[in-house]
């Protein structure tokens, strides 16, 4: 599956996902600064499946339902490596259930 994780998201999580997932960076993509449609557009037409943000707001600023990604958006007080480490294992089932289209919210 081939996942991009948000510029809000601590890049060094990335090593949690495993072999089985592709994981990429908007930092890594060159897509630091992007407005989330312009972000949701590039990433149609480089095949990723998977959104994850922190961005809370998303849902409510995107017609998501227009675009075939699943988004997680995963609900923390503080977006840092231990507090997204305590969603891991809802992280990956989500993941592993083959995640529906549209937004997801994920929290503790």
């Amino acid at each position: 599956m081939k996942i991009l994780l948000d510029e809000n998201i601590p890049k060094m999580l990335k090593r949690h996902f495993g072999k089985s997932h592709a994981v990429f960076t908007a930092r890594e993509m060159g897509w630091d600064g992007k407005k989330n449609g312009e972000l949701l557009g590039l990433m149609l037409l480089n095949d990723f499946e998977v959104f994850i943000t922190a961005d809370k707001n998303m849902n409510y600023q995107q017609n998501l339902k227009k675009f075939p990604i699943a988004v997680l958006v995963l609900d923390v007080k503080f977006v840092r490596p231990d507090t997204i480490l305590e969603l891991f294992p809802s992280i990956l089932k989500v993941l592993k259930s083959n995640p529906r289209k549209g937004v997801t919210i994920i929290k503790n």
